[in-house]
């Protein structure tokens, strides 16, 4: 799979927070989209996944050459592009297991039997050291920042992606979790060959990971480019530099 931004123009309501920006991905690349608050990093995320509440005025988002931007949020998924959410939501009511047994099987063809599913859901949750009580809970409801944010990377884990967007995954977690989240994604990568396109503000989970692409992005826009170099100059010199 291929992922292509070109000249992408967006607007929430009257505000244009996307202002010509240009992004290409393939499956199975490691890029990291770096930047200040309010740059536009969680407005891109969403424009990809068609949130309705963002309006695509000018240029077009791409997959394997063919727009996307007027499909529903489902039917993205469905070609193989997942968003873990900045912020998750909590949703009384719709159990974990329930919730990821009914993705799984609107966005693949796995027809693995219940029992296989569940052991899957098990020794994924156990690596991510998600406590068992929370898996058969509603989903988020009542969980933690951190605990929210290993349940969005086990989400990643049984729908295998082709391309995953991750928002934040690192914020709302301690530096033992981090390195557990880090540790899944790479391991998730390695067995899928999934793209990953990581938005953070800080380096402090890339020191656990290898990504090959990195972009900065400013007002809308990504301003450089670079590679994992890149990333030790923004921690020592800041955005501004």
């Amino acid at each position: 799979m291929k992922l292509e931004i070109k000249n992408l123009h967006v607007f929430i309501e009257d505000k244009e927070v996307i202002k010509g920006l240009d992004l290409a991905m393939n499956e199975g690349e490691f890029h990291v989209l770096m930047g200040p608050n309010g740059s536009g990093k969680t407005s891109l995320s969403k424009a990809i996944m068609g949130h309705p509440a963002y309006l695509i005025k000018e240029g077009d988002i791409l997959v394997d050459g063919k727009s996307i931007k007027d499909l529903s949020t489902d039917k993205i998924a469905k070609l193989g592009l997942f968003l873990g959410f900045q912020n998750p939501i909590e949703v009384d009511g719709l159990g974990v297991i329930n919730f990821l047994n009914t993705a799984r099987g609107a966005v693949s063809k796995d027809n693995a039997p219940f029992k296989d599913f569940l052991n899957e859901v098990k020794s994924n949750a156990e690596s991510l050291k998600i406590k068992e009580d929370l898996v058969n809970r509603s989903l988020n409801f009542g969980f933690s920042g951190g605990e929210k944010k290993k349940v969005e990377v086990l989400q990643m884990a049984m729908l295998k992606p082709k391309i995953a967007i991750l928002d934040e995954p690192d914020s709302g977690l301690d530096v033992d979790a981090i390195k557990l989240v880090a540790a899944k994604i790479n391991e998730i990568r390695k067995n899928t060959k999934a793209g990953i396109l990581l938005i953070t503000h800080y380096s402090r989970i890339l020191k656990y990971m290898e990504p090959e692409y990195v972009h900065i992005m400013h007002d809308g826009k990504i301003t450089r480019e670079g590679g994992k170099d890149l990333i030790e100059e923004i921690e020592s010199k800041g955005y501004k530099a």
